[in-house]
């Protein structure tokens, strides 16, 4: 029987290969793929800034602007905020006895520990630069999800929806509040909904339920985007239901799979986090 790090390093490739490098660096001159049979190291940015490498570091800003961000906007609240998903997580790490920042940066660790330990025979390259192009990319992807999304809810009730109309609760809030939950919602909305949630879903009708690979990842983003949407209808924090904004989320959550599908975890959390700050900042009308 497999170790539970043996286990967690199989699940973590297994990721890696859902929302994988599509490139490999060239062979040595001389040599065939049956010399190097356990090495395909990606090369160029398309390849390596899917890696789950690049997801991890590229979200690290994002986790520690999100933490100080909070921290600050709670300052003398008498009930502190937090994303949603966030809540979850850390609620899920208690129960395991993990409570505090020494248990988060533990765990932290623990989840980049497994993610160079899976990826030490195809490790990526870390190039400097690709980290702001990968900010770049995530800023154009916003602004024309934002749109694509807006459209397509006008085409289909009439009437353009404006994207802060999905983000009513945060109307009250001051905007540090705002910019902390936006930074927030990127990285742990992403992580459940997409990694956990998607990821999980796909692989259960995959290798449980024998489903091909394009049918188990549409099934997969078609109920994972659904439920993405349904929960920020739900709670205190939730937003009233209608079917305009429900609608508007599902197809913001089904294009966020493809960008994850597509371009990895450090993209598609970018990319939510900087769709989030352009709505409650105003930037996109």
């Amino acid at each position: 029987m497999p170790s539970p790090s043996e286990e967690i390093a199989r699940l973590a490739a297994e990721m890696e290969q859902l929302a994988g490098p599509s490139g490999s660096a060239p062979l040595p001159p001389g040599s065939s793929p049956a010399d190097s049979p356990q090495r395909n190291v990606p090369s160029g940015y398309a390849a390596v800034t899917k890696t789950a490498t690049y997801g991890f570091l590229a979200s690290l800003p994002l986790f520690l602007l999100y933490e100080a961000g909070i921290l600050l906007a709670n300052s003398g609240q008498l009930l502190e905020v937090r994303v949603g998903a966030d809540i979850w997580l850390k609620t899920l790490l208690a129960t395991i006895g993990g409570t505090g920042w020494a248990a988060l940066g533990a765990a932290v660790l623990m989840i980049g520990g497994v993610i160079w330990w899976s990826e030490r025979k195809n490790r990526p390259p870390i190039v400097a630069r690709y980290f702001g192009f990968i900010v770049g990319e995530s800023l154009l992807y916003a602004v024309v999800l934002a749109f694509l999304v807006g459209g397509a809810i006008g085409a289909l009730f009439g009437g353009w929806i404006l994207p802060d109309a999905a983000l009513a609760q945060l109307a009250q809030m001051g905007l540090g509040m705002k910019l902390a939950l936006s930074i927030g919602a990127g990285l742990y909305e992403e992580l459940v909904f997409r990694v956990l949630l998607v990821g999980g879903l796909f692989l259960l009708l995959n290798r449980v339920f024998g489903a091909d690979r394009n049918r188990a990842y549409l099934i997969a983003a078609v109920v994972g985007a659904a439920i993405f949407s349904a929960v920020h209808h739900i709670g205190p924090m939730g937003d009233p239901f209608t079917l305009q904004v429900f609608s508007f989320r599902f197809l913001f959550g089904l294009a966020l799979n493809g960008v994850f599908l597509l371009r990895g975890f450090a993209v598609a959390a970018w990319t939510h986090a900087l769709y989030d700050v352009l709505v409650v900042t105003g930037s996109l009308g």
